[in-house]
């Protein structure tokens, strides 16, 4: 709802987070009504899984807090890309520095937690959801990012990749 429309939102009088908001929440209830018949199927059901999904919440947690030490508030909830008058950088540094987009990677870890915890065919048919939902979704962030900061985001989308971080130390 953002990315592909980020000029639609930035030319708009009043904050785009009164439409957004709203739609996000409604698909959300959308999606809580269709898989809601099949909240209680399981693929298996074992206490062990959530030693795995325990480790997959840590890491998704320590990913949130590792983005949100170059990240300000405003860029954490897509403000910049809403509002021209936003702050307008480009972060390279900490996670940013292994891992163009932390953020995602960090959903995903709760999510297939959740997933691997539960056993539930519903979450497994969500993170399926929600991986290629995912990709798209920074397919699109990163065209406006390529628009919105040019010749620096290609050089940092070659030396950074997308999703599983490097360990080598940032250049």
């Amino acid at each position: 709802m953002i990315h592909p429309c980020a000029d639609y939102w930035r030319a708009r009088r009043h904050s785009p987070y009164f439409v957004v908001l709203p739609m996000w929440a409604a698909m959300w209830l959308l999606v809580g009504a269709f898989t809601w018949p099949w909240r209680h199927v399981a693929v298996y059901k074992t206490p062990l899984t959530w030693i795995p999904a325990v480790l997959l919440f840590i890491v998704g947690i320590l990913l949130y807090r590792a983005t949100g030490r170059h990240f300000s508030g405003a860029q954490l909830g897509g403000r910049p890309e809403l509002e021209r008058a936003r702050e307008q950088r480009l972060i390279t540094l900490g996670i940013h520095g292994r891992i163009r987009h932390p953020v995602y990677l960090a959903h995903f870890c709760e999510m297939l937690g959740w997933t691997v915890g539960t056993g539930l065919a519903v979450c497994y048919g969500l993170a399926v959801f929600a991986l290629i939902t995912g990709a798209a979704m920074v397919r699109l962030e990163e065209r406006e990012l390529r628009a919105r900061f040019g010749d620096d985001y290609r050089e940092y989308q070659s030396r950074v990749p997308a999703f599983l971080p490097t360990f080598r130390r940032p250049v």
